[in-house]
């Protein structure tokens, strides 16, 4: 078992790259043959994984969890550059760089974790100019003001295969509202897209993979063929892509996040368990991991500097996305120099103090059957 400041996950940098570029080559002209939502549904897959994973740890070695650090890890790692970007992104609109219709209720509604629904509700139009991705970052934080409380609820009464049971039912049930808002209240596609209500599921499913089946966690646990996992990934493969052609508008607001959560499932767990073979380990490459160290500040502000490039200058096509590229890999790497890695280095202080065996008990192994 890995000690924490040692603590690395194969392969989870390199998927969160590679969101991260999904998202980008998308916005940069490929809408149409690139699934940029798909890059937010596995970066919510991805975060609901590993910090369970995380919370987990924790709990099996201090039979608790310290809310105070979880808010502040949290804290440090999502407000910094959120507010950092929305505020330059905001001076540079207001220096007249950037074309904007902003208005003071859409800005206090990006400001206050509220874009999601705004964007549902509201003038969308209003927006700090370029940055209406945050609006999946009101989902994460919305999911988590009370998840950590559900999980160490579910942690100290249940085995870990009962709680997989019970995140799975609360699946089906945001699958059967968002059936629900789509034929019944007839929202349609901003609403089920957007809103907190209707996509918590896409974390939920990483959640499972933490406290059921974890690769990290449970690897002695997992008798599975490197073959069969082949086999299962597969498949997997094959979900994700008919969710990408299928186009009848009821199951894309539907159905198709669940089985984009059920295929990654099986994704996630064949990648983390096997990142050594071929298909896999290209995840684990030096390239991938920088641009998973990065991809936080890289989703937040690659809209801004493609719209930077579209105001000043002639580019388009690939020109213009290789340009955007470039612009935003060195805004973040910078954001990640001056900011992100100085807040990195507080949050391993704040879990090294959260996975501290309580006083006169002793450390639960990871390493023992989950029960």
């Amino acid at each position: 078992m890995p000690r924490h400041n040692e603590f690395h996950i194969p392969s989870l940098d390199g998927i969160r790259g590679l969101a991260a570029l999904i998202v980008f080559v998308s916005h940069a002209g490929l809408r149409a043959l690139v699934p940029g939502g798909f890059g937010v549904t596995v970066f919510f897959f991805l975060s609901g994984f590993l910090i369970t994973t995380l919370l987990r740890i924790e709990f099996e070695r201090t039979r608790t969890i310290s809310f105070r650090n979880f808010y502040l890890r949290r804290i440090y790692r999502i407000l910094p550059p959120m507010y950092i970007v929305l505020i330059v992104v905001m001076s540079i609109a207001l220096a007249g760089w950037l074309p904007h219709h902003m208005n003071a209720e859409a800005v206090l509604a990006q400001f206050a974790h509220l874009t999601n629904y705004y964007y549902v509700f509201g003038d969308k139009s209003g927006f700090v100019p370029s940055t209406s991705v945050m609006w999946s970052l009101a989902v994460e934080e919305h999911f988590y003001l009370l998840f950590p409380l559900a999980i160490v609820f579910l942690f100290r009464r249940f085995p870990m295969r009962r709680i997989a049971v019970i995140l799975l039912v609360a699946c089906g049930i945001v699958l059967a509202w968002r059936c629900y808002v789509m034929l019944v209240l007839e929202l349609g596609q901003p609403y089920t897209y957007h809103a907190t209500d209707t996509r918590l599921d896409s974390l939920l499913y990483g959640c499972i993979l933490a406290v059921w089946c974890n690769p990290v966690l449970d690897a002695q646990r997992i008798r599975l063929r490197p073959r069969t996992a082949g086999v299962l990934f597969a498949i997997a493969t094959g979900v994700l892509l008919f969710c990408f052609v299928h186009r009848d508008p009821l199951f894309r607001e539907t159905l198709r996040y669940s089985l984009q959560g059920m295929a990654l499932f099986v994704v996630f767990l064949c990648a983390v368990r096997y990142h050594e073979l071929p298909v896999f380990s290209w995840l684990d490459s030096r390239p991938m991991r920088a641009l998973g160290l990065i991809s936080y500040t890289f989703y937040l502000t690659h809209l801004p500097c493609l719209a930077l490039i579209d105001t000043h200058t002639s580019l388009d096509g690939l020109p213009r996305g290789i340009a955007g590229f470039i612009a935003t890999t060195a805004v973040s790497s910078a954001m990640y120099l001056l900011v992100e890695r100085h807040l990195a280095a507080l949050r391993k202080k704040l879990h090294r103090e959260g996975v501290k065996p309580a006083a006169g008990r002793a450390a639960a192994s990871l390493t023992r059957p989950a029960t």
